[in-house]
């Protein structure tokens, strides 16, 4: 967890005075070029990574065994933000880690430098726009925006409003066939106690908005020939309001698309040869958003003999990955029952696989091996407690899996991924061959025919 800022140090590199204000005292930082824009930062203290749109000048950098975000903006915005985001992850919601605020920063010749927020940058993480370097496929702008609508109400049920949702604004991660969405740009945001159903409408009405502007500038870029990921930032538009001005086991019916389902009660997903809709995949947003938001804070209403339906409302919310922190249960003299959950916690099978074994997954990523421990056990070790199927699983079919990947392949999935992937070839190969292929025998086909050809997703430090 990023504490508050410590009293900030101050340096006279070369003569130059800067303040960094920063939870943990990094000295590497000191090192940084600060009395150059960085916008002419030299190359040996960057990351050549893939930039999102930005309306600020973004930057990655070395630092120490981390890599770094930098972005330019005034210190007001700076500081606010840094204090957005610091709350935003002591509130466990999916956000990148402010590290610093550098303030105080002049040329040589005496001019005076914008201010930098310093984040940690994400590893595995992507800007939307890279994953449409090759086509514009609907398959991948539906997972894209699910995952905003679900970044979107869990931010919303923290009391942020974000005033500028976007892709842009997002990064993202795969998850077990999905994706993750990080909040990425808390500039435009605010923290309230809670949100009124007039700031979540507006705020899911800008980025309905912002959704379908990003899709209509990425077909632009194919229709051009032009790589989207290089889309330069004033695509954007100029219509953006200044913030300055704002306030083996895999079993008979075993799917695995339905192991990686994450959440049930959205729209269905594109097939991959259907056209981007730029604004059909925008109202998907709104319309998967309201489903959730029903599903996690809805009332229901059921007469006193169907206690059952108690249970039931648990079972969807864990199914969508929402434990039930706190819920109201009243009856009316008629003896109809209402039920109101109060606080639903996202991460339930993120939390279950971390007591079982130790390791560490997004949720789709933690239902998939969840589900295969399940088929582990079911098939090997009928009868065997949980803690002790998964303790077996972990010997079996994990660590060999993680040893069979030779280093030069290991930026180019995390471990979670890589086995929900070996997992899904197994199937695969296991319905061509029309038995069942071991685990080992299908990662290492995987390693081959699959990883071997990917790109790195994590920077080479």
């Amino acid at each position: 967890m990023t504490e508050s800022p410590t009293a900030p140090p101050e340096t006279h590199r070369h003569g130059r005075r800067v303040s960094i204000q920063t939870g943990f005292p990094q000295p590497e930082l000191l090192d940084l070029p600060w009395q150059v824009p960085l916008a002419e930062w030299p190359e040996d203290v960057l990351v050549a990574y893939p930039r999102g749109i930005s309306r600020h000048v973004v930057r990655f950098a070395r630092v120490g065994e981390r890599v770094l975000a930098a972005k330019e903006t005034t210190a007001r915005n700076a500081s606010r933000e840094y204090e957005v985001l610091r709350q935003l992850r002591h509130m466990g919601t999916p956000s990148v880690v402010p590290v610093a605020v550098v303030t105080d920063r002049r040329a040589p010749d005496g001019t005076e430098l914008p201010a930098v927020l310093l984040t940690e940058h994400l590893a595995f993480s992507l800007p939307y726009r890279v994953l449409f370097s090759d086509n514009p496929d609907a398959e991948i702008a539906d997972k894209l925006v699910d995952a905003l609508a679900l970044l979107l109400v869990q931010l919303h049920l923290a009391g942020f409003y974000w005033g500028d949702a976007s892709l842009s604004n997002t990064l993202f991660l795969r998850d077990a066939g999905a994706f993750a969405a990080y909040l990425v740009d808390a500039e435009t945001g605010e923290l309230h106690p809670r949100l009124t159903d007039g700031q979540r409408h507006y705020d899911l009405e800008l980025a309905t908005t912002n959704v379908a502007g990003e899709l209509m500038d990425l077909l632009a870029a194919f229709e051009q020939d032009q790589d989207p990921a290089d889309i330069h930032e004033d695509l954007r538009g100029d219509d953006q309001i200044d913030p300055e001005d704002r306030g083996t086991h895999s079993g008979p019916g075993y799917e695995p698309a339905a192991a990686t389902q994450a959440l049930t009660v959205l729209p269905a997903v594109a097939t991959a040869s259907t056209p981007v809709d730029p604004f059909a995949t925008a109202n998907r947003l709104s319309e998967t958003y309201d489903s959730l938001w029903e599903e996690l804070t809805g009332e229901e209403r059921f007469p006193h003999e169907q206690k059952w339906r108690v249970a039931e409302r648990v079972q969807r919310l864990q199914d969508l990955g929402f434990d039930v922190e706190e819920a109201s249960l009243d009856t009316d003299d008629d003896g109809v029952v209402r039920l109101i959950p109060r606080v639903v916690e996202p991460g339930h099978h993120t939390r279950e696989l971390l007591n079982l074994t130790g390791l560490h997954a997004r949720e789709n990523q933690a239902r998939r091996i969840l589900t295969d421990i399940r088929q582990f056990g079911r098939a090997l070790y009928p009868g065997l407690p949980d803690d002790m199927t998964a303790s077996l699983w972990k010997q079996e079919v994990f660590s060999p899996m993680m040893q069979a990947v030779p280093a030069e392949l290991r930026a180019k999935r995390e471990p979670a991924e890589i086995v929900h992937e070996v997992l899904e070839h197994r199937w695969f190969l296991s319905e061509r061959q029309k038995h069942d292929v071991p685990t080992e025998v299908a990662t290492k086909d995987y390693l081959e025919s699959q990883l071997r050809r990917r790109p790195d997703e994590q920077m080479r430090l």
